[in-house]
């Protein structure tokens, strides 16, 4: 299992990267200036750390205590993210509309479009990041697992 400083380094990296890509696309997308999508954007990311760290946390726990490994196949890879965002488009949706002056359905909408890129975007980073910084026990797994 990964350790607390791990976990952080992980969420604030994907964070930050996360930030640098869905500003500047959430401009051009949806026609506000880029102050007010960067205010979204950084509340949004800052609540979705925090939700990151406690997320993953459980479902790693989760995880292990029902198959006995961390180690996350392309299907649980997918249900990881598809619940990660499920659970922040009803953190984020309200604020959305009540920061942007919007109805509850353009905040949805927007929401929903911004959780289409992290969900993509999740997938190919928590892919990534493994890929980097595995841990060891993944080796030991790996060659234990009938070829």
């Amino acid at each position: 299992m990964r350790k607390t400083a791990d976990r952080i380094r992980h969420a604030i990296s994907f964070e930050l990267i996360g930030l640098g890509l869905v500003i500047p696309l959430g401009t051009l997308a949806f026609a506000m200036p880029a102050k007010d999508i960067g205010v979204v954007g950084v509340v949004g990311a800052t609540l979705a750390t925090f939700w990151n760290y406690i997320y993953n946390l459980g479902f790693d726990h989760l995880l292990r205590r029902l198959t006995g490994t961390t180690l996350k196949t392309v299907p649980v890879r997918v249900l990881h993210a598809v619940l990660f965002e499920a659970g922040l488009l009803m953190i984020l949706m309200p604020f959305i509309a009540w920061y942007l002056q919007i109805s509850l359905w353009q905040a949805f909408v927007m929401d929903v479009a911004f959780a289409l890129f992290y969900l993509v975007y999740a997938f190919v980073f928590n892919w990534a990041y493994d890929r980097v910084f595995p841990l060891p026990e993944w080796k030991t797994e790996k060659a234990a697992a009938p070829q």
